[in-house]
């Protein structure tokens, strides 16, 4: 064995003379540590750093995918929501003539318009409270009042003839019907 004198000390420490105490304590630890094991490090890291750098490409496609059908599916909200509203003006639009035509007709025919109210009530309250029956079934309410409603249709459209009949003669050149004639 050999012993520790002061003279192979000196020995080793000319060998590190010109070098600065940072560069002999790294020499001292690469000594201390596997170079095997140090590869096997950095050959993880490399993989590491292969599958995070296609984890980052396929995560800047599927950005640049999503941002792409994001602007198509918005455009596409904004067109059906446009039409929508239009579809909302338009259904205002129809219950406001709707309301506008039961008006004029109650005023001009009252007791018709009363009468079909209440075959109207009686369908809605004939519906609620029973389901639709099979044909097989005798002859149910529904039909009863729809046969009403006919009735009152036909009397309805007694009314309005007898109504335009008298107003015809006065507005005769204004009526389009294919049955008038411009001699007659």
């Amino acid at each position: 064995m050999t012993e520790n004198t002061p003279e192979s000390e000196l020995g080793s420490i000319e060998c590190f003379q010109n070098y600065t105490a940072s560069e002999v304590f790294i020499q001292g630890l690469a000594g201390m540590v596997d170079q095997q094991d140090v590869e096997s490090m950095i050959r993880a890291q490399k993989q590491m750093l292969q599958r995070f750098e296609k984890t980052n490409e396929m995560l800047t496609n599927c950005n640049t995918l999503c941002v792409t059908r994001l602007k198509s599916a918005s455009a596409e909200f904004k067109k059906h929501t446009t039409t929508l509203i239009e579809m909302r003006k338009d259904l205002d639009n129809i219950f406001k003539r709707i309301q506008a035509l039961k008006t004029k007709i109650s005023a001009q025919h009252p007791q018709a318009f009363a009468v079909g109210l209440e075959v109207q009530d009686a369908d809605m309250e004939s519906n609620v409270k029973q389901p639709i029956q099979n044909n097989n079934e005798g002859p149910s309410e529904v039909s009863s009042s729809k046969e009403i409603t006919q009735e009152d249709a036909i009397s309805v459209g007694t009314l309005k003839r007898a109504n335009s009949s008298s107003s015809d003669s006065a507005n005769s050149h204004n009526d389009s019907s294919p049955y008038t004639s411009d001699t007659g």
